[in-house]
């Protein structure tokens, strides 16, 4: 095709990293919590508002993102995203003395720039790269994961050179060039795009197969609240040790705040690593085995290595195994659902599936805490998690594209 020889498809895994890896600051939330504490007096609880509420607008951003990409185009779409970010940050350098204008600019605006603009690469990778879905998608979200290594001691250093609300200018300014730059280069490929040499696997005989289900029809698919229910366990299990990973090195390995702050950086790299490597492994193992490998690897942490972490090397390889695993949930949720349901409506309909990512991260944090308050000790949390990472194992089994039987 004429239009292949003009477009690279790498360009699109390169400027996916950039807008990722830019987007990935909303994982570096916590450095933000320490200053706010000390000159506003912020509270613990009104500290995690603004996190809290970008992980909902996040989620939210991304079912209206993906609609408005399947039908304009995902440049536009990352552009826009990338100025409501901008905004948001900006806007977060004048308001963040309170803690409802900070929900508003950092955790409505900049939630849901982050949202519109994830899904831009996601979708259009997977449209370019048809024979290795798993690995670039798994590329093109490292920087989500990784994003922390680098905007973590960037925010420190600027919060402590020129305050909060010169870092939220500078941020600000940082995310409306790189994000709106990197999204400038996305678009689809066109129509019947096959890279040269594949060819699609075909379907198996006797069974009516879909190409394209519209997002209407994808809910009506037991398969898709199937993956639904999957995505939500893999993904609350992750959340859920990500965002209490440091009380977990205080309690149960005795570490100072300060010593278990240090892993995580080191976690945040698992998890960049974690959506390479399985992502990569789908390819050649295929989606539900893998996913089935993910939960082993959670159930491994949850049951023999963090409840029994008595030493910082224990924590450390505790929680860095769930962010390895966690980071999988992230690449191949986005194939998986190309598999079942297709690319033409894969922004629209990834959008509905990562739901289940929003409802896990909001749930997640209060379950944890609720467990323990009951209970008196974190690790029976762990205990808790372990059930559902089983049940999400067994359900993997039963996992499979959907047929089709006819429009809901």
């Amino acid at each position: 095709m004429a239009e292949e020889k003009l477009t690279n498809r790498w360009l699109m895994v390169a400027a996916a990293l950039v807008l990722q890896l830019c987007l990935g600051v909303l994982y570096a939330w916590s450095v933000f919590v320490g200053p706010l504490k000390a000159q506003f007096g912020y509270s613990v609880k009104e500290a995690s508002y603004p996190f809290m509420a970008s992980l909902f607008f996040f989620a939210v951003g991304m079912i209206f993102a993906g609609r408005w990409q399947d039908k304009a185009g995902p440049r536009k779409v990352a552009i826009f995203g990338g100025l409501l970010l901008g905004a948001g940050a900006i806007l977060s350098g004048v308001m963040h003395p309170t803690v409802g204008g900070l929900v508003f600019s950092y955790g409505v605006l900049g939630g849901l720039g982050v949202g519109f603009a994830y899904v831009t690469p996601i979708a259009t990778c997977i449209k370019w790269f048809p024979d290795m879905r798993g690995t670039i998608t798994g590329l093109a979200v490292f920087g989500f994961g990784a994003g922390t290594l680098i905007f973590g001691p960037l925010i420190n250093k600027l919060v402590a050179a020129s305050g909060l609300a010169t870092t939220f200018y500078v941020l600000g300014v940082v995310f409306i060039v790189c994000v709106c730059g990197a999204g400038s280069f996305f678009k689809a490929p066109p129509a019947g795009y096959k890279p040269a040499g594949w060819n699609p696997p075909a379907p198996a005989a006797g069974v009516a197969q879909k190409a394209d289900w519209s997002p209407n029809e994808m809910i009506g698919s037991g398969q898709f609240w199937l993956l639904w229910i999957i995505y939500f366990f893999g993904a609350a299990a992750g959340l859920m040790i990500i965002g209490q990973a440091v009380p977990i090195g205080v309690e149960v390995a005795k570490l100072t705040p300060a010593v278990a702050a240090g892993g995580l950086g080191i976690m945040a790299l698992l998890n960049g690593l974690g959506r390479l490597a399985h992502g990569s492994l789908s390819d050649k193992l295929g989606r539900q085995k893998t996913v089935m490998l993910m939960f082993a690897q959670y159930i491994i942490a949850f049951v023999l290595i963090l409840p029994n972490a008595d030493s910082f090397m224990k924590w450390l390889v505790g929680i860095c195994i769930v962010g390895f695993a966690y980071g999988g949930y992230l690449a191949l949720m986005p194939s998986l659902t190309a598999d079942y349901f297709g690319t033409k409506s894969l922004g629209q309909n990834y959008g509905y599936l990562f739901t289940a990512w929003g409802v896990a991260g909001l749930g997640g944090p209060f379950m944890i805490a609720y467990i323990k308050t009951a209970t008196g000790a974190v690790t029976n949390a762990m205990y808790a998690i372990t059930v559902a990472c089983v049940l999400g194992l067994v359900l993997c089994f039963f996992s499979k594209r959907p047929v089709f039987k006819g429009a809901s």
